[in-house]
């Protein structure tokens, strides 16, 4: 059965929905700037950059995981098949890091994901031989991926991005969240538009994939409008390969939970963040490609190429938007539930049978006791 190494490699808390079945490699703990108030995940914790030599024993670990696979593949009748023998054996790891090995080679092999928050503070060089110790190991892997931020690739030059993808660094997640700079500030994020703008352009200058997370909800109701606009001109300037959308969720873990008990910040609700979204999409003029693939947002099916698909994303918006008051309290209860994925669900009498037993208790009830139901409902995805 599956080998028990002494060893084991390290695995970060979080990584974005699209590198779900990428192989995880953690070259930092936790985040250097840490002060988003916003994010919980590493409050807390303490920021370090791990050593080479850590770094490259956990790729190692990885690699052993990779050849038990291989060879119990050939023992267990699958003719030398991978991805079957790694489907089988995830479901009996004896570890968080076989299994994930397990679930990489099940879902193909060929994607790495480096952890945590923010690689890019690592000096250039030693990401380069990163970057090329994992290649080395796995002569197979196609796509290398990690997060960053603006800030960061601001102070980077685009020679040394150039560098980093030359050796493997396929694509960049940056969390842009605001193109406003008096929401970035309120957000403590850090970062200005304009180190958005100079961050995002040098690693599309790079060759490096970008993509950029908007967090709709961040202005409240007071800086929703002057955030969607300034959001979308910041994100025409940069011109990423995607816009990924993030609902702003709030846990009592955040800071920003404080700002709203305090009445510093009100929350916008599901149908105010359609709007806004609406907005930052008509001053969107880029060649994007427009993404909603998180549960956190209400409208999944906000998803096209820039420009062409522009006006079909207004129209997803507007068909919403045009809703009675009674089918949009249906659709947000319904969505949130798990009821429903996309528009076309509200003419399913199945599903609107089951949202339809849990609106009656919401009938005489004020909007802001629905509001406050809908964000608890959310926040069980963050």
């Amino acid at each position: 059965m599956v080998v028990n190494f002494a060893d084991y490699y390290e695995i970060g808390p979080i990584r974005p929905p699209s590198e779900a079945y990428s192989l995880f490699v953690r070259v930092t703990r936790n985040c250097p700037w840490n002060r988003c108030n916003f994010c919980h995940i590493y409050k807390g914790s303490k920021f370090e950059i791990r050593s080479i030599e850590e770094i490259k024993h956990d790729i190692d670990v990885a690699k052993k995981c990779y050849d038990e696979i291989k060879d119990s593949a050939a023992k267990m009748g699958f003719g030398g098949d991978l991805c079957k023998a790694a489907g089988v054996l995830a479901n009996s790891a004896s570890s968080e890091a076989y299994y994930n090995v397990a679930l990489w080679l099940y879902s193909g092999g060929e994607n790495v994901f480096i952890q945590d928050a923010n690689s890019l503070v690592i000096p250039t060089a030693q990401l380069v031989e990163i970057l090329q110790y994992i290649k080395q190991a796995f002569p197979g892997v196609k796509r290398i991926t990690s997060y960053a931020r603006s800030h960061t690739a601001a102070r980077k030059t685009i020679d040394e991005l150039k560098q980093l993808h030359a050796a493997g660094l396929s694509r960049l997640h940056i969390g842009l969240e605001s193109g406003y700079d008096p929401v970035l500030s309120f957000l403590d994020k850090g970062v200005t538009a304009a180190d958005h703008i100079k961050g995002g352009k040098n690693v599309v200058a790079s060759g490096i994939s970008l993509s950029e997370y908007v967090l709709p909800g961040a202005g409240g109701k007071t800086m929703w409008h002057e955030h969607a606009v300034a959001t979308g001109k910041v994100l025409s300037e940069i011109n990423p390969d995607y816009i990924r959308l993030r609902t702003l969720t709030i846990n009592n873990q955040m800071p920003l939970c404080y700002e709203v008990e305090q009445g510093n910040f009100i929350r916008s609700n599901d149908e105010e963040i359609v709007r806004e979204i609406r907005v930052i999409i008509e001053n969107l003029d880029c060649t994007s490609n427009f993404v909603s693939d998180h549960s956190t947002n209400l409208l999944e099916e906000l998803n096209g190429k820039l420009p062409g698909d522009k006006e079909k994303l207004l129209a997803i918006a507007d068909r919403f938007l045009a809703l009675s008051p009674a089918d949009k309290k249906d659709f947000i209860l319904g969505r949130r539930m798990g009821f429903y994925s996309r528009l076309d669900d509200l003419d399913n009498p199945v599903k609107r049978r089951s949202t339809a037993a849990y609106l009656v208790q919401f009938a005489n009830q004020p909007p802001e006791v629905f509001d406050k139901a809908i964000w608890e409902l959310m926040e069980r995805f963050i």
